[in-house]
C-alpha cells in the first residue's frame, strides 16, 4: 500500500500526517518551482474560512489545481495527495476532479491507485465517475468500467452522454454485442439520439460485432454527421468489403455533398480501401488531397502511401514518397523493404535494410518479413539464412510464424523441400496452415508428389484443407501424368461438394474498376474485348508464343485446352487495357489467384511485341513484364 493511502487508513493522528507531510518534505524532495507553488498554496489554505467552494475560493485553489495538473511524476502526485488528505480537501470537487484525471488518465494512468483515491471521496459526481470509466476503457479491465456505470445508477446518479460514450468504448474493448444493445436502449430512453458522439462510438461497436446493419441504421438516425461519424462509416463499409462505397463516401465529402471534409483519419482509410480495391486512380486523386491539406508530413500517411503504391507495383511513386520523408521510423524502412521484396527487386530490399541498420534505426518483426520474403522471392538461399540466424542472435526477435513461413518458402521454391520440412517439423511455434499451403505448392513446382501427399496429410489434421488445397494437389498430380489419381481427386471433390474459388482479374481505368473471369461475356464492351484478344494471340504467336497446356484439365485434347487458355481472365483483362489505353500506357492488372505459366508466357511477351509494361499482381507476388523479360526471372 502507499504511503498516502497507509497514513490515511491507519487513522493515525493529524502530527503524523504533518510529519509525513510537512513543508520541508516538500521543498527537499520536490523541485523548487512546485515547492513553490506548494509553500503559495498552504498560505491561501490557511487563510480560508469557508468550507464552500465559491468562486473566491476557486481563486485560492487555483495555485494547487494548476500544479495538479502540471505533474508528470507519480512521486509527485503522491505528496500532493496527502497534503489533499490533511487538509480535508478530497470533498471538492475542483481539486479531486483534476487529481483523478492526472492519476488515472496519461502520462502516468495508474488504475490501481486511482480507484482507491475514488473510493475516499465523498458522494462522487458523475464527472468522476466519467473519469474512472473513461480510465477503464482504456486499461487492461474494460470491464470494470461497466462495474463503475453500474454503481453510479444504484446511487441514482443519471449517466450523461459522455458517461454512456465510455461505457461503450469498454464494450468495444471485449465485442460485447448484449452490452452495446443494453446502452444503446438507455440512449432511447433518456433522450440522448441527437448526441452525434455518443452514436458514433454506438456505430463503432456494432461495426466491430459484424453488426454492419445496425451500424449503418444509428448513422441513418443519426441528426449531425461530422467528419468523425463519415470515418466510422468507411469503416464499417470496409470490414463488410463494401469498398466502392468508400470510394463514393470520399468523392461525396470532397465535393462538399456530405457537409463536411475528409479530414487525415479519413485518408488513411481511403488509402487502405484503394489498395484492397486495386484502384490506384483513385489512391493517386487521395495523395492529392493530403497534399493539398498538408497532410503529408504525417508519418502514418506517409507510410500508408509507400505501402499502398508498392501494392500496385508502382514503385517510382513509393520511393519518392520515401525520399521526401524527413521522419522515417521502423515502420517507413519496413514498408520500403516490403515494397521492393514484393515486386521482385530482393537485392534493393537486402540493401534497404543495410541502410537502415546504418542509419540507427533498429528493425522489428515486420522488417524481417519483409527482408525474409526479399530473399524468398530471389532465391536467395544462403543470405536467407544469414539474416534469419541474425534476427534472434543480434536483435534478440523470436522467429514467428511469418517468418518461418518466409523461411519454408525460401527452402520449399529453391527446391530444398525435405529442408524445408524439417524446419516446420522444429518450429518453436505450432505451424498454422499457411505455412503447410506453402510446403504444398513449391511440392506442386517440383512434382514431388509423395511429400505433397504428406503435407494435405496435415492439413487434414488441423481440420482446415481448402477447395485451393485440392488444387494444387490436383495441379500436381497433373504434372507427373498420375491421371489415375485426378480422377480420383475429382471425384473426392465432387462427392464432398468442394468448389473452387473462380479466378478473377481486375483493372482500374478511369477511376472505374473493370472485373473479368475466364470465358467473361458481360462486359458492355465484350465483343470489341475478344475481336483485341483474338488480334494479340496472332501477333504473338508470329513472335513465338505458344500455349502452355501441360497443366490443364487431362480430359480436354490439345486444342480444347487450347481453347479454354485463350480466353482466361488475365487475358481478357490485358486485351481490354490494349484497347481502352493509349500505346505506351502501363497496364496494371490485379488477380485473385496465382498466375498460370501460360498467362505468365503471354504477359511477357505481349510487353515485348506491344511495346507496354504490364504489371500483374497475384495473391503471392507482383510480376513486372517489360520488353519481353519478367521481374521475378520466372521464379515464382
Amino acid at each position: 500500500m502507499t504511503p498516502a493511502f497507509h497514513l490515511f487508513n491507519s487513522n493515525r493522528s493529524s502530527l503524523n500526517l504533518q510529519h509525513y507531510l510537512c513543508l520541508s518534505h516538500y521543498t527537499t524532495t520536490t523541485p523548487p518551482s512546485i515547492a513553490k507553488q506548494f509553500q503559495e498554496h498552504h498560505r491561501h489554505q490557511q487563510n480560508q474560512t469557508n468550507p464552500l467552494l465559491s468562486s473566491l475560493e476557486r481563486k485560492s485553489h487555483q495555485p494547487l489545481i494548476s500544479l495538479i495538473k502540471s505533474c508528470t511524476q507519480k512521486s509527485h502526485l503522491l505528496q500532493i495527495h496527502g497534503y489533499l488528505i490533511r487538509n480535508s480537501l478530497l470533498h471538492y470537487p475542483a481539486i479531486s476532479l483534476p487529481f483523478l484525471s492526472r492519476m488515472a488518465l496519461s502520462p502516468i494512468r495508474d488504475i490501481s491507485y486511482s480507484r482507491q483515491f475514488f473510493s475516499q471521496i465523498p458522494n462522487p459526481s458523475v464527472f468522476l465517475y466519467n473519469t474512472l470509466i473513461r480510465a477503464y476503457s482504456m486499461s487492461n479491465s474494460p470491464t470494470e468500467g461497466f462495474f463503475m456505470y453500474q454503481e453510479m445508477r444504484k446511487k441514482g446518479l443519471r449517466a450523461d452522454p459522455v458517461s454512456l460514450s465510455f461505457v461503450i468504448r469498454c464494450y468495444i474493448r471485449i465485442c460485447s454485442l448484449i452490452g452495446g444493445e443494453q446502452v444503446h436502449a438507455r440512449i432511447l430512453s433518456d433522450g440522448h439520439q441527437s448526441d452525434s458522439l455518443l452514436l458514433t462510438n454506438l456505430m463503432d461497436l456494432y461495426s466491430l460485432c459484424d453488426k454492419g446493419s445496425e451500424a449503418c441504421k444509428v448513422f441513418d438516425e443519426m441528426r449531425q454527421r461530422d467528419t468523425i461519424a463519415w470515418n466510422v462509416l468507411i469503416s464499417c463499409y470496409m470490414r463488410n468489403r463494401r469498398t466502392r462505397d468508400v470510394l463514393v463516401i470520399f468523392d461525396g465529402m470532397l465535393s462538399g455533398e456530405l457537409g463536411c471534409e475528409p479530414d487525415d483519419v479519413t485518408c488513411l482509410l481511403l488509402l487502405q480501401a484503394c489498395a484492397n480495391l486495386g484502384a490506384l486512380e483513385f489512391g493517386e486523386k487521395v495523395h492529392g488531397h493530403i497534399v493539398e491539406r498538408g497532410y503529408d508530413n504525417a508519418t502514418n500517411l506517409c507510410n500508408s502511401l509507400i505501402a499502398m503504391y508498392s501494392q500496385f507495383g508502382n514503385l517510382d511513386k513509393a520511393f519518392g514518397v520515401f525520399k521526401g520523408m524527413h521522419n522515417k521510423n521502423v515502420v517507413t524502412w519496413s514498408a520500403i523493404i516490403s515494397g521492393l521484396a514484393m515486386n521482385g527487386y530482393g537485392r534493393e530490399a537486402i540493401g534497404a535494410f543495410e541502410e537502415m541498420l546504418k542509419m540507427g534505426v533498429l528493425p522489428d518483426d515486420l522488417t524481417f518479413t519483409g527482408v525474409l520474403s526479399a530473399c524468398s522471392n530471389c532465391g536467395l538461399v544462403d543470405k536467407g539464412m544469414i539474416i534469419f540466424a541474425r534476427m534472434s542472435k543480434e536483435f534478440g526477435i523470436v522467429p514467428n510464424i511469418h517468418h518461418y513461413g518466409c523461411m519454408v518458402d525460401l527452402l520449399g521454391r529453391a527446391g530444398q523441400l525435405h529442408q524445408a520440412y524439417q524446419l516446420i517439423m522444429s518450429m518453436r511455434v505450432k505451424p498454422d496452415s499457411t505455412i503447410w499451403r506453402t510446403l504444398l505448392g513449391a511440392c506442386r513446382i517440383h512434382r514431388n508428389v509423395i511429400l505433397g501427399e504428406h503435407v494435405v496429410e496435415h492439413l487434414i489434421e488441423l481440420k482446415a484443407q481448402e477447395a485451393g488445397d485440392y488444387v494444387l494437389l490436383f495441379n500436381l498430380y497433373s504434372s507427373v501424368d498420375n491421371w489415375k489419381k485426378v480422377t480420383e481427386l475429382r471425384k473426392f471433390m465432387k462427392e464432398k461438394g468442394i468448389q473452387t474459388t473462380p479466378a478473377s482479374s481486375s483493372i482500374e481505368l478511369k477511376g472505374k474498376v473493370h472485373e473479368f473471369v475466364v470465358d467473361d461475356v458481360s462486359h458492355p464492351q465484350k465483343d470489341e474485348i475478344y475481336e483485341m484478344l483474338d488480334e494479340i494471340s496472332k501477333q504473338l504467336k508470329i513472335a513465338g508464343y505458344v500455349a502452355e497446356i501441360t497443366s490443364e484439365l487431362p480430359n480436354l485434347d490439345a486444342e480444347e485446352k487450347r481453347y479454354v487458355l485463350s480466353y482466361h481472365s488475365e487475358k481478357l483483362a490485358i486485351a481490354f487495357g490494349v484497347l481502352a489505353t493509349p500505346p505506351g500506357t502501363t497496364i496494371r492488372i490485379a488477380k485473385n489467384l496465382r498466375i498460370c505459366v501460360d498467362c505468365h508466357n503471354f504477359a511477357k511477351i505481349l510487353s515485348g511485341v506491344y511495346n507496354r509494361q504490364v504489371i500483374i499482381t497475384d495473391h503471392t507476388r507482383f510480376h513486372h513484364f517489360r520488353g519481353g523479360h519478367c521481374s521475378c526471372n520466372d521464379y515464382w
